[in-house]
């Protein structure tokens, strides 16, 4: 780099790849060995650890942390605030193979990529696969090594193989107790870390007040 080029407001391991299409927002780390795609887009104060691949077209917000040797494919979309542990698989096709039907190697223009979304504040343990077309909803859990298969709705806790509910959690992704119904219909749950009320669910968009 000539001396005279201002280095850029984020940092890069000098193992790291870092595409010259990328966008990588201020204050973002990206660790060793990683590597980010032509197109991808990473918000700001993100902490990209080792290992972790970051596909093309991949869309990051900001203050999200994803940890050592995560693959994140194209198609999937991780809002801001979003806690990914280390070893997740985002996959991207629903129908894979290598070869087409008529026994050719597959080039970029026969996949057919299905998108995924992480909404903000969501957290994905350790080891999880997340089969693509789901929607993780805000402030939602996904328990370490489980494999998601269906939308995960807010502030829901999952797990298992096929990750299935097993109660809400806060914002502090505390376990909620006391969970009913306020005289708004909202489903309502009590933290015992935060000493506060947490809003699990509102009501369906038409249903009656």
């Amino acid at each position: 780099m000539p001396e005279s080029s201002t280095p850029p407001p984020y940092y890069v391991h000098p193992t790291a790849e870092v595409d010259a299409e990328a966008q990588v927002g201020a204050g973002t780390r990206i660790w060793r060995q990683a590597q980010v795609r032509e197109h991808a887009l990473i918000g700001e104060q993100c902490n990209i650890g080792k290992g972790v691949y970051v596909d093309a077209h991949v869309r990051i917000g900001s203050r999200v942390k994803i940890q050592n040797h995560t693959s994140v494919f194209e198609g999937v979309t991780l809002e801001d605030g979003v806690f990914v542990g280390p070893h997740v698989c985002f996959t991207n096709d629903l129908f894979p193979r290598a070869i087409t039907p008529t026994g050719e190697l597959k080039s970029a223009e026969d996949w057919d990529i299905t998108k995924t979304l992480v909404r903000y504040g969501a957290s994905i343990g350790g080891g999880s696969v997340i089969r693509c077309g789901v929607t993780i909803g805000e402030f939602a859990l996904v328990g370490a090594g489980s494999v998601v298969t269906r939308d995960v709705p807010p502030h829901t806790l999952v797990f298992g193989n096929p990750a299935r509910p097993h109660g809400y959690v806060c914002r502090c992704a505390r376990p909620l107790s006391r969970l009913e119904q306020d005289n708004q219909e909202r489903l309502v749950g009590w933290c015992e870390s935060c000493q506060q009320e947490c809003v699990v669910s509102m009501p369906a968009a038409g249903a009656d007040a």
